[in-house]
């Protein structure tokens, strides 16, 4: 009885114990199949997988490019600018181009109001959509670091919204054009598009203890009212950290550059903004210093800021009302911009008669469209293809400009000297 009971454990327990090992050596290959196989697919996933830095989303934005460029507009004004500010926009305007159009907070809610609504109501900029209004308005001191924070909230709304665009050139209500834009675009598209013309020198002379030393304090950086800036009693050294830089404050810079300025993937913009926050009259040393101080740009700048500009002398901080009797100086200069003018000067009928054919309407005709015939609208009318330009006697000026600037011996070395 017993001999039969241990047979009958025999026959399952040898059953058993086989199919337990079989189990366990089932077990442990489909185990080392699966970590195998995880261990190939992550070593493949992380052999193609790049780190994330910032750095390598902050690309500078490419520079080769031979169609007609595409130039980004500040135009700013403040309290009664609104008429001035419109005439320049009109007679800038162009479909290629972008435009940012600024009244500061001194600039009553209204005048503000108004110039939104004429942006927004006028058929051609409600059609293609190029002219954007800053509504948050900025309240900007005069000689104080927010001219600065407002062209910097400018590039930064175009780098923003306004699509693909080569140049970016700050300009005020009282500048006006000194040819059309398909003169401009035209002699632009002949150059590299990494050129940032920007008057400057490292000789600041009598600037540094009236501006570089002297510590001010800009009321607009943390008041709803105006107020003139203010200065401290104590007084600070010239930096060591970097080298100081001033030039006139209207200028063209690459976008290559704004880029910089706005994302600053070195610390430099920043650093030079905080240190320019204090300093009397920064639009006229800001964008000069963080150039002239950072390796990859330094070697790009034109010293020319394309105006023709009739200052006092000494020392050059005012600029004249420009009247008639400038006209031919302004001509002669070969410049593409002039400033300064008075509202309604009648030396900018002469400028939109003799020199930018300015119709009824504001435009100025190029071969994005011909002169509209009576009683038709431009979209009546229809725009031509917008990379067609129709260069005029401007173009010409403003291209031996462009020459002597180019090709000057001392090209190089005016370079941020």
């Amino acid at each position: 009885m017993d001999s039969n009971k241990s047979q009958k454990k025999k026959k399952w327990f040898v059953p058993l114990v086989f199919s337990l090992v079989l189990s366990t050596l089932l077990i442990f290959v489909s185990i080392f199949v699966s970590s195998s196989s995880s261990f190939q697919f992550y070593r493949i996933r992380v052999r193609k997988e790049v780190p994330h830095f910032v750095e390598s989303k902050l690309r500078v934005s490419s520079t080769l490019d031979n169609s007609v460029p595409r130039i980004a507009y500040l135009i700013s004004g403040s309290m009664g600018d609104g008429e001035s500010l419109k005439r320049t926009l009109k007679a800038l305007y162009h479909p290629r181009n972008q435009y940012a159009v600024h009244l500061d907070l001194e600039a009553s809610t209204e005048e503000r109001l108004e110039l939104a609504n004429y942006v927004k109501n006028e058929p051609l900029f409600a059609q293609l959509g190029n002219v954007r209004v800053i509504l948050k308005a900025n309240l900007v001191t005069y000689r104080g670091p927010t001219m600065v924070t407002n062209t910097l909230h400018a590039a930064a709304i175009l780098l923003k919204e306004g699509g693909d665009w080569d140049w970016f050139i700050n300009l005020s209500a009282s500048d006006y054009p000194l040819l059309t834009q398909d003169d401009l675009l035209h002699t632009l598209s002949t150059i590299p598009r990494h050129l940032n013309f920007i008057e400057h020198t490292s000789d600041i002379g009598w600037k540094e203890y009236q501006r570089a030393r002297p510590i001010i304090i800009d009321p607009g950086l943390y008041s709803v009212h105006k107020s003139d800036v203010f200065w401290v009693t104590e007084k600070r050294n010239v930096p060591s950290a970097y080298k100081l830089f001033t030039g006139s404050a209207w200028m063209m810079l690459s976008r290559p550059f704004v880029e910089y300025c706005i994302w600053g993937w070195d610390n430099l913009p920043r650093k030079v903004l905080m240190y320019y926050a204090n300093f009397l009259s920064s639009p006229e040393g800001y964008f000069h210093t963080v150039i002239c101080n950072a390796e990859e740009f330094r070697n790009t700048t034109v010293n020319h800021d394309l105006h023709f500009i009739s200052w006092d002398n000494p020392p050059k901080q005012h600029p004249h009302f420009l009247k008639d009797e400038d006209y031919r100086r302004m001509v002669d200069s070969n410049a593409p911009f002039a400033r300064k003018f008075g509202k309604n000067e009648p030396v900018l009928d002469k400028i939109d008669t003799e020199l930018l054919g300015r119709n009824a309407k504001g435009y100025v005709p190029g071969r994005w469209f011909s002169r509209v015939k009576p009683n038709m609208t431009f979209l009546d009318h229809g725009i031509k293809n917008i990379t067609e330009l129709r260069p005029g006697p401007g173009a010409k000026r403003f291209k031996r400009l462009i020459n002597g600037l180019l090709s000057a011996k001392d090209f190089k070395a005016n370079q941020c000297a």
